[in-house]
């Protein structure tokens, strides 16, 4: 991670009231700057800080360094995933229209089908594991293909190179939701991709202590007008969550590693499972998107879904299973444990959520630290239970 270069140089600032002095410290750290606003040397020419909202030292240094990890010529930090995902489109204007992948995070559904038609914003879902049902639902009016792969919770996988070359054939901007992978695994803007948004809360910071969003462009130009939508809505990121934040990103590549291959020794332990339906993990040669996404990322990921046969026996598992986590959220050093249908998806109607595969059978699970063997032998004592309780009913 050489994006931290800069804090060798580092400064620390000791103010009175009127008149400052900077004193280099050498700190290894980037410093907090805790303040709202910043005095001008000058009367007709102000420095780079004004006031925080527009810009705030500490935040500039995780800027940075997520443009730099993603090959970005400008990063944004904001104050959650969602609110980085909602000042994107906010680039839009009415009478547009969003071709987007059916496979979404809840709370990007729950925006562009309830917040953006108020605006005149119009939007299509499509197959994103399918370029021509994508190709179909193109109109005159398409300005944004929106992409997630792979896509939460069942692990799609769209073909980004083919869905960026269509988009320009279209006059279309393309984004795309980079969490599950990170810049670590795969990096979309060099495959043409116009912006990669995370929620920054999960892998990134690692630790489930913050809540925060990043935007990368690839273009200064579009960097530039999301800025401009960034500073005008105020959803920034906070001097102290920046830090922590960058503080997360200096251990991501050691925690993503270990985490990933913990997670396909998790997936191949319950594919081959009796009780478990079916595996979502793109690390499985038997994943419709497995080649796909060999080719565009270096990493199967962390994070897998599974499919029990109904409610009861996932509340069962759920309810005996002891080392996870049971919560919202997702890459932190702990395992989480998740039930999309009441929690990530709570936001899609039950009709929506069954069209895409998020059965009340379905579980995702976040793979942390913790060790696999260990990990494995609680599933295993967990879907006893649960198996246990099937023929009890005699399901």
């Amino acid at each position: 991670m050489s994006s931290y270069n800069e804090s060798l140089e580092t400064t620390l600032i000791v103010t009175s009231t009127r008149g400052h002095s900077e004193i280099k410290t050498g700190a290894v750290n980037v410093p907090i700057y805790l303040s709202s606003t910043f005095h001008q040397e000058s009367f007709d020419d102000f420095g780079p800080y004004d006031y925080s909202r527009s810009g705030n030292p500490t935040r500039e240094a995780l800027e940075k360094t997520i443009a730099e990890l993603e090959g970005g010529t400008r990063g944004l930090a904001f104050a959650s995933g969602i609110a980085a995902i909602s000042s994107a489109f906010m680039l839009l204007s009415s009478g547009d229209h969003i071709v987007i992948t059916k496979d979404v995070y809840g709370g990007t559904f729950r925006f562009v089908t309830e917040v953006l038609p108020r605006f005149g914003i119009e939007h299509t879902f499509a197959d994103f594991t399918n370029i021509e049902a994508i190709t179909n639902a193109i109109q005159p009016n398409t300005k944004l293909i929106y992409i997630e792969t792979p896509s939460n919770p069942c692990l799609g996988i769209t073909d980004i190179a083919a869905v960026v070359e269509l988009a320009k054939s279209s006059d279309c901007l393309t984004f795309l939701d980079n969490t599950f992978m990170t810049p670590i695994y795969q990096r979309p803007l060099d495959l043409g991709v116009d912006i990669v948004l995370h929620s920054a809360t999960k892998f990134l910071s690692g630790h489930s202590d913050i809540i925060a969003g990043l935007a990368v462009t690839k273009e200064e130009d579009l960097g530039n007008r999301l800025a401009f939508i960034q500073n005008s809505f105020g959803a920034i990121l906070g001097a102290q969550d920046s830090f922590s934040l960058i503080q997360g990103i200096k251990t991501l590549s050691v925690r993503f590693e270990k985490s990933a291959q913990s997670a396909q020794k998790v997936a191949n332990y319950l594919n081959g499972h009796n009780l478990v339906e079916k595996v979502f993990f793109p690390g499985l040669s038997t994943h419709p998107g497995y080649e796909t996404h060999n080719k565009q990322s270096s990493s199967a990921g962390a994070v897998l879904s599974f499919r029990l046969p109904n409610k009861s026996i996932a509340k069962a598992f759920i309810e005996n299973v002891k080392i996870p986590v049971f919560a919202v959220s997702l890459g932190g050093v702990e395992s989480i444990l998740s039930y999309p249908a009441q929690m990530s998806h709570a936001a899609m109607p039950k009709a929506e959520r069954e069209k895409r595969g998020i059965t009340d059978g379905l579980l995702r699970f976040s793979v942390g630290l913790e060790n696999v063997d260990d990990l494995i032998a609680d599933f295993a004592q967990a879907l006893e239970v649960a198996s246990k309780q099937n023929q009890k009913v005699g399901i």
